[in-house]
């Protein structure tokens, strides 16, 4: 019995252990699922065999049971003839006789009580047995659905854990390369583009802004020498000339305004 408990406790240690917390000091996840299958199906196959030797005892004590039932009911049958011989011999007057199988009737009923005892004596013993046999077949029922979970949970883990490495190994790799990456190439030509633009359209600004100031200059210059042109026509005795929007504008008696303005100028000469 000690060996089975040790047997039994095993496996309820394993089947209490908590898988994650392996995993967290396994350095290869796989391999120790794969161990704890391995075990987990060993401790189950030594399981079975303690349950079946504990069956195989509990039918012999159930043998030796009805073979005891079955002996004391034989013992009951040769004690009920010897019985009734003495009583057919008695009633002969054959009296000798008689006692010497009222001697074998109490001989058969003896053995009788024995057997009766010791079948009575087992009965507790089996029915206990039993029990055990129930419980044991429960739990190793219970045994090989927790392997069918292991084994299931074994293949979601190891999937997870190969998709973590992999997930590790691109995060890795992407790292490394980086300073070679593309879109991050095709960011700069975007920004140096976005510079050149930028200069253009600030050359261009800085263009138009030159060229008005250059029309402005000929603009002040025309009406400089225009001003010019009058003073000279003034000193040398003749009246400015108008300009052409001036001139088709103006009406008669400004142009003899105009006039009598120059005759008197000239005689003030």
């Amino acid at each position: 019995m000690a060996k089975k408990q040790s047997i039994f406790s095993r496996i309820a240690t394993l089947t209490k252990a908590n898988i994650n917390a392996l995993l967290d000091s396994a350095e290869d996840p796989q391999k120790m699922l794969d161990q704890m299958v391995r075990d987990y199906t060993n401790n189950i196959a030594e399981a079975e065999q303690a349950v079946a030797q504990t069956i195989g005892d509990l039918r012999m004590l159930e043998q030796d049971h009805a073979e005891d039932v079955r002996a004391a009911q034989e013992w009951g049958q040769k004690a009920l003839a010897a019985s009734t011989k003495a009583d057919q011999l008695r009633a002969e007057g054959n009296t000798a006789d008689a006692d010497k199988f009222d001697n074998l009737a109490k001989v058969a009923l003896q053995r009788q009580m024995s057997e009766e005892n010791e079948a009575r004596s087992a009965e507790p013993t089996i029915a206990s047995q039993t029990e055990v046999v129930e419980k044991l077949k429960t739990g190793l029922n219970g045994m090989k659905s927790k392997l069918t979970e292991l084994k299931s949970k074994r293949n979601e883990l190891v999937s997870r854990a190969k998709t973590a490495q992999a997930q590790t190994k691109v995060n890795d790799a992407l790292k490394s390369i980086d300073f070679m990456d593309p879109t991050s190439e095709v960011a700069r030509f975007e920004e140096k583009i976005r510079r050149e633009e930028a200069r253009v359209k600030g050359q261009q600004e800085l263009a138009a802004s030159t060229l008005d100031a250059q029309f402005d200059q000929l603009q002040d210059l025309g009406e400089q020498t225009e001003v010019e042109a009058r003073l000279a026509a003034l000193k040398g005795g003749s009246a400015p000339r108008a300009s052409l929007e001036s001139s088709s504008a103006a009406t008669p008696s400004s142009l003899e305004n105009e006039t009598e303005l120059s005759v008197d100028y000239s005689k003030g000469q």
